[in-house]
């Protein structure tokens, strides 16, 4: 088993429970293609170190998330890296491959 940390920002401008939704959808990506979450933390909304500018909007703001993950094959890894990649609710994101 290979272990990740992902870290994943999502935009201030949504309501609390579209931020909950797409947490858990990004989770039910990784669970689907065979990876185990193991471990979220949602850190809240934190204020960004600089602005970042997605399409027509501009934020200096987001809400923080680390899921732990453990997984056999890369498949939900690279799933959740393309979704996230064209998702418009997630600012930003960061997948690491933790050495065992």
């Amino acid at each position: 088993m290979r272990n990740y940390e992902i870290m994943f920002i999502v935009k201030p401008t949504l309501a609390e429970a579209e931020i909950t939704k797409v947490s858990d959808s990004f989770k039910a990506t990784l669970e689907s293609n065979g990876s185990k979450v193991t471990g979220v933390d949602a850190w809240g909304q934190r204020a960004l170190a600089y602005d970042i500018k997605k399409g027509s909007e501009v934020f200096k703001s987001g809400y923080y998330f680390v899921f732990q993950v453990e997984a056999s094959n890369d498949t939900g890894i690279k799933e959740f890296d393309r979704l996230a990649g064209i998702s418009s609710d997630i600012v930003r994101h960061l997948i690491i491959r933790k050495e065992d």
